[in-house]
């Protein structure tokens, strides 16, 4: 039973964005490991921007 965990920064990740990682992810263990898209479970954590470094540092995103 495959358990994959996603986590990204709380920067509005839309419902569709969420749906297609999960549709996405389950889809890369179906084709390279062979696995049961029934028993994959993929779960999404949402991080806080403050709460995520990088290179020593805390995270604070990039404005688009």
């Amino acid at each position: 039973m495959p358990y994959i965990n996603i986590r990204v920064t709380d920067e509005q990740v839309t419902k569709e964005q969420k749906r297609q990682l999960i549709e996405g992810a389950t889809q890369l263990v179906v084709d390279i490991l062979d696995k049961n898209p029934k028993t994959t479970h993929v779960v999404i954590d949402e991080i806080p921007k403050e709460n995520w470094g990088v290179s020593g540092r805390q995270y604070l995103g990039t404005k688009k």
